[in-house]
């Protein structure tokens, strides 16, 4: 073999090896079941804010990603059980799931509301206005968390998705539900079912609850990961392309909440 042709082969390899490099493979994992955060649309696929994020993010660090579904009370032990790499889905960072996974920084702040029907005399939230009554909130979350701790007195009911929380409290089956702001805000607003009601109260911005705001969890030991997402996370606010996506979604800077 020729010295060119030595050049040759080693120039090859070093592309092979690049492309191989931006190759790489994660598995991002998300539930499906909170729009307009992440939602299964007609044809089967996921969309929603998390996943147009996560995927610009994957992009962003040079990663081919695959999503991956999973029911949001197995969503922190498929992680763990190495079901997917990292999981973006709306999760509010605490303490308590701290214990058990890492967090980028927060890639939107965090607040809950109440809905209540539109003909509800109800216009404060303590346990004693809410004793009797039925309080509805997704399973698992930290909504579900506050519902029990703060209106003892109330019968709380906990359902597996959001969805189907809404869709009791459309059918006149709660008197109260409880939820992360947001998803709520888009369920009186834009959909059918949420004509029934409306947001009552002020916002929830309490941190025992809400945390620091939302973030991407890793396993613990994947810092590597956790830091690329966070450079990823920056980039893209400061190139203009998470406010594109957030304006698909939302009237205000969910970054911000402003």
């Amino acid at each position: 073999m020729t010295l060119r042709s030595k050049l040759l082969a080693c120039t090859l390899a070093l592309v092979a090896m690049t492309g191989a490099a931006q190759a790489e493979k994660l598995r991002l994992g998300t539930e499906g079941a909170y729009p307009p955060f992440n939602f299964v649309q007609p044809d089967g696929t996921i969309a929603g804010f998390d996943l147009d994020i996560g995927l610009e993010l994957c992009k962003r660090i040079g990663a081919d990603c695959e999503v991956v579904a999973q029911d949001w009370d197995g969503i922190i032990p498929g992680l763990i059980a190495q079901k997917y790499d990292f999981v973006i889905a709306s999760m509010f960072i605490t303490e308590e799931r701290k214990q058990q996974v890492a967090f980028t920084n927060p890639y939107y702040m965090a607040a809950m509301t109440h809905v209540v029907p539109k003909d509800s005399e109800i216009s404060e939230f303590s346990n004693k206005t809410l004793a009797g009554k039925v309080v509805g909130a997704q399973s698992g979350t930290t909504q579900a968390d506050y519902a029990v701790k703060m209106y003892p007195d109330a019968d709380v009911r906990l359902y597996p998705t959001q969805d189907e929380a809404s869709l009791d409290m459309a059918s006149g089956r709660l008197d109260v539900m409880v939820g992360d702001m947001l998803p709520l805000l888009d369920f009186v607003e834009k959909s059918e079912d949420g004509t029934c009601c409306k947001l009552a109260g002020a916002p929830i911005t309490d941190p025992a609850f809400v945390g620091e705001g939302v973030g991407i969890a890793v396993r613990q030991e994947d810092n590597a990961l956790r830091e690329r997402l966070n450079k990823a996370l920056a980039e893209i606010r400061a190139d203009g392309t998470y406010k594109k996506i957030n304006d698909k979604y939302f009237s205000i800077d969910i970054y911000s909440m402003k």
